[in-house]
């Protein structure tokens, strides 16, 4: 029978005991049950709830069922549904009815949940260095092409001209927020349910204090009945993962045209593409093309966490045990993209003739011309409509911009004079636009050497 089934004449149905386990996934919370337990315990003696040997017997067994699962040692079993229940059982089973007085004061639904945040806090460091590491791999790239120039998109057309930099410390940007999130979320989840016990509460004289600031937490939740059944955490979690991957996903897309024939900007190195079953001269950067369809995956476990959640009266209910495999999934992926990304980076050959060439169309530059006739003093709507009319007087008679004589630029701009024959280059551009915010190298420069300097120096 089950550790509850005092209640029962029968065991569970086959059926019922397999739909029922989580062990096949929540086992890997194991340490995190280990560590609630023995604060658990310790405070339990602390209070004299229990006898202080039996605290000790307690410790001293959840010990070496660790050291038995991590040397492969432990049998789990499906019968005994989680992982708590297990780890109970075998402590029981190891220093005999001493085990049985580890649960007073606790119900699972309080011990999944202290469990759970104690997982998820630990697993968000190891993301959070993850996406540190992509940012390094960024500025570290950056560091080389701050006068690398490129054309700039907008609507997926050519639009102005940038620097390398500028477009790789916006995407470091991105990934800063996404850390910044997953800071924010750590100083939202990090109280203590264990104490709450079921629902409501318990009439033992629990320390909650003491086994919240033994265990790392910031304070406790003080309401039970929210405590137990609370998965906003784990939901925050995985839409922070959702936009991080978003990121990933959108800075795949650049990867994925800039590699193509078409730009032939930047090429990936041959540890990160793969190549055709059928043609030989292929590359393919299937890893940025994963990473898009991966990001699919974590929206879905979102949206499962949202569906699961939006219907459940408090408070605790056994849908909540369906949380954890997207959660585990969405960690389990934002971390492999991750893994891959820093050192796909760093494998990236920059093609910079390409992309000046590309950056070159003095189309690109019509905005400049605009501006400069601002500085004249013609108002901004009216510029942009004369240096809009020379781009089609510049097409009309098969002349690019850069090669209109000084006379046929006055014949639609007479305001125009020999200074505007020199607003056609990319690298003068983007050189002009040395304001907080803007592309030129200058403005890149001082973002790597004040902002971002510390990456640099890891």
């Amino acid at each position: 029978m089950s550790m509850w089934g005092g209640r029962f004449d029968a065991a569970p149905n086959a059926l019922v005991a397999k739909m029922g386990e989580s062990i096949s996934y929540d086992r890997r919370l194991y340490k995190h049950d280990i560590r609630g337990s023995k604060a658990h315990a310790q405070m339990l003696a602390r209070q004299k709830i229990i006898p202080e040997s039996d605290a000790q017997a307690i410790v001293s067994g959840l010990d070496q069922i660790q050291n038995e699962i991590e040397s492969s040692e432990f049998e789990w079993s499906e019968a005994l549904e989680d992982v708590h229940m297990n780890i109970e059982d075998r402590l029981t089973k190891l220093i005999g009815p001493s085990g049985a007085r580890l649960h007073a004061g606790r119900s699972r639904n309080d011990q999944v949940a202290t469990d759970f945040r104690l997982y998820l806090r630990d697993e968000v460091d190891v993301l959070r260095a993850y996406v540190v590491d992509v940012q390094r791999a960024l500025v570290k790239l950056a560091v080389q092409h701050t006068k690398t120039v490129l054309p700039g998109f907008t609507h997926l057309q050519h639009a102005q001209p940038i620097v390398l930099a500028h477009y790789l410390l916006a995407y470091t940007e991105m990934f800063q927020r996404d850390v910044l999130r997953l800071d924010d979320w750590r100083k939202r989840m990090n109280y203590l349910p264990l104490g709450s016990s079921a629902l409501a509460g318990s009439t033992l004289p629990l320390d909650r204090n003491w086994v919240a600031e033994k265990l790392g937490f910031d304070g406790l939740c003080e309401n039970s009945l929210d405590a137990v059944s609370d998965r906003d955490f784990a939901i925050e979690l995985v839409s922070v993962c959702s936009m991080l991957m978003m990121h990933l996903s959108r800075i795949s897309e650049d990867i994925i045209f800039w590699m193509s024939q078409e730009a032939g900007w930047v090429e990936l190195g041959d540890d990160f593409c793969t190549g055709s079953s059928l043609m030989p001269q292929k590359k393919n950067p299937d890893m940025c093309e994963l990473t898009r369809g991966k990001t699919a995956r974590v929206y879905g476990n979102l949206t499962t966490l949202l569906t699961i959640m939006k219907g459940i009266p408090l408070a605790y209910n056994r849908d909540m045990q369906e949380d954890k495999e997207p959660v585990f999934d969405a960690l389990d992926t934002v971390k492999l993209v991750l893994s891959v990304y820093a050192p796909m980076i760093q494998s990236m050959k920059v093609n910079k003739d390409r992309m000046y060439d590309a950056a070159s169309d003095p189309a690109l530059m019509a905005t400049d011309l605009a501006e400069w006739l601002v500085k004249q003093g013609m108002p901004f709507r009216d510029s942009h409509h004369r240096v809009g009319k020379l781009v089609g007087y510049s097409r009309k008679i098969g002349v690019a911009l850069d090669n209109l004589t000084l006379e046929q630029m006055q014949s639609v701009i007479p305001e125009a004079n020999e200074e505007c024959l020199e607003l056609w280059k990319p690298e003068r551009s983007v050189a002009l636009r040395d304001l907080p915010g803007g592309t030129a190298p200058a403005q890149a420069l001082h973002q790597l050497k004040t902002k971002w300097a510390h990456l640099l120096e890891e």
